[in-house]
């Protein structure tokens, strides 16, 4: 179902659709009051949300079908205006799965590539598993009831991390703004961070992660040294790795395991230059990248967390992590940032 108030780009958007043999139209609405009447006779499998509408906005919308009747949700959105990009961050905390670019002309030189990223989202998407969603903030469990204690292994006794390392994909938005929003303002560490979404929206969501965690969020820079308290995100089309005299570096290399940024790239990074004293946290996200990364770190001695399936929007990435073994310890995602505090504050209390 796509949910668009521009009769145009509402037009558009179902070319695109009509395009692809895997999926079909099950309805074209213009405001979020028809959807909200609409999903319920037409079932669609997943939804194309604007954010931008008339009356009930994108946002609300996503947060009374995630509440009323839970739907895979890809925001569609402008990512060259300030309001949409912030707006789309937190359709993401509310449920929606992830945020591409709105499709341009036919005649445009992008056209292509974004009408395939809309398409392949569409696709992906309708196949993820959504539930019931609670208010902003609550936790999100999908298999059961989440444990209050890691489910295998323990982080051993090592040297004191010197940086943290963390990545996800879909789901990752909310799951970072939950773990970073539970550390402090003077979180002793730098923080690398790995996000799978369009380079069109990585300053943006490095702005809105920046405005709801006490943390200082940034985009990585060349040659950069990270400071303590600091989340450095990778931009959208650049590998971040930490480099020798722990310095960013900003790679243009090929893919890898078709992601650039890699969260396996900044893994194995960590684990050539921190060694024992790095720490890596692989977050919920569709496929495997990051486990083969967070292993090198494992068998670097460094600590290693795996979020649990129970908390994960998507349990693809760090399933991976699980079976290789990369992970020292798995946890539902209310539990991580304590274990992180008592690796870095030795006798602070979970």
């Amino acid at each position: 179902m796509l949910v668009e108030d521009s009769l145009v780009v509402r037009q558009l958007l179902a070319h695109i659709v009509s395009r692809d043999p895997r999926l079909a139209l099950a309805a074209a609405v213009d405001s979020g009051e028809e959807a909200l009447r609409e999903i319920h006779r037409v079932q669609p499998d997943v939804i194309s949300m604007d954010i931008r509408l008339p009356g009930i906005d994108g946002l609300e919308t996503t947060r009374r079908i995630m509440a009323e009747r839970p739907t895979p949700i890809v925001v569609v959105a402008d990512a060259i205006e300030d309001s949409s990009l912030k707006i789309s961050m937190n359709a993401l905390r509310a449920g929606a799965l992830s945020v591409v670019e709105k499709p341009v002309g036919t005649g445009h030189r992008a056209y292509e590539a974004i009408a395939d990223q809309i398409c392949t989202q569409l696709r992906i998407m309708s196949q993820v598993p959504v539930i019931r969603r609670r208010p902003i903030g609550a936790e999100r469990l999908s298999r059961g009831e989440a444990p209050r204690e890691e489910v295998r292994g323990t982080i051993p006794a090592t040297q004191a991390p010197s940086v943290l390392a963390v990545a996800a994909s879909t789901g990752g938005p909310p799951a970072f703004a939950k773990l970073l929003g539970a550390l402090p303002a003077g979180f002793p560490l730098p923080i690398l961070l790995v996000q799978h979404m369009g380079a069109a929206f990585m300053e943006g969501f490095a702005d809105w992660l920046n405005g709801v965690v006490p943390l200082t969020v940034v985009i990585a820079g060349e040659g950069v040294r990270p400071l303590p308290g600091h989340v450095y995100v990778a931009p959208g089309d650049r590998h971040l790795t930490l480099g020798p005299g722990g310095l960013l570096t900003l790679l243009d290399e090929p893919p890898l395991g078709g992601q650039r940024p890699s969260a396996t790239m900044l893994f194995r990074s960590v684990a050539r230059q921190a060694g024992p004293r790095g720490f890596g946290v692989l977050l919920t996200g569709m496929g495997e990248d990051g486990a083969a990364g967070l292993l090198d770190m494992h068998l670097a001695g460094a600590a290693t967390i795996a979020e649990h399936e129970s908390s994960a929007v998507v349990y693809g990435m760090p399933a991976a992590a699980v079976r290789l073994k990369a992970a020292g310890s798995v946890l539902p995602l209310d539990l991580i940032a304590p274990r992180i505090l008592r690796a870095v504050q030795p006798g602070l209390s979970p």
